[in-house]
């Protein structure tokens, strides 16, 4: 017998089929429809995700995320943070790809049962890829003007990364 996750995905398009054809909706047009408006929001955030991309690269390739982790480290310690973890408060808010590259040679390199292997595997499931998120979903939505978007989003994830080294040290220890 097959688990009931099997059947999750065929049971969903069949509800939502059988909910449009009650209610008289063209379900095929609405998908459509639906896939047209997707590609063109993936058309119109292309040009935002290239910059944002190239920019993590640049700063890994430049040495630049090097030196700013070194300056770091010494708050990140006084704040209880292994520092060793600051290329994840560095480049999370901005690539999760480079994040979990990051994360990988955290891991690799200390182990991923090690206290700052599980700090850093906490950090990058508490934390989100703040500018990414912010381009995609103001740029499908035409807004331009941030305000205070950007500064709460990454006080969230600073307040994340404290929580995750004190919540790693309080049930697995240092």
């Amino acid at each position: 017998m097959e688990p009931f996750s099997a059947w999750i995905l065929p049971l969903l398009l069949s509800g939502a089929s059988l909910w449009g054809a009650r209610r008289r909706v063209d379900v095929y047009d609405a998908l459509v429809t639906g896939g047209k408006s997707g590609l063109q929001v993936a058309v119109s955030i292309l040009p935002a995700l290239a910059a944002l991309l190239t920019a993590v690269y640049m700063l890994r390739a430049s040495g630049a995320l090097d030196a700013l982790t070194a300056l770091l480290a010494p708050a990140l310690t006084a704040l209880g943070v292994p520092p060793e973890t600051a290329p994840l408060l560095v480049i999370r808010p901005l690539s999760g790809s480079g994040a979990l590259a990051a994360g990988g040679d955290i891991m690799r390199q200390y182990g991923p049962d090690s206290y700052i292997g599980r700090c850093a595997a906490v950090m990058l499931g508490c934390t989100e890829t703040t500018f990414y998120t912010v381009a995609v979903y103001f740029g499908a939505a035409g807004i331009t003007r941030t305000r205070y978007t950007i500064p709460a989003a990454l006080t969230a994830d600073l307040a994340a990364y404290l929580a995750a080294a004190w919540a790693v040290r309080l049930f697995f220890g240092t």
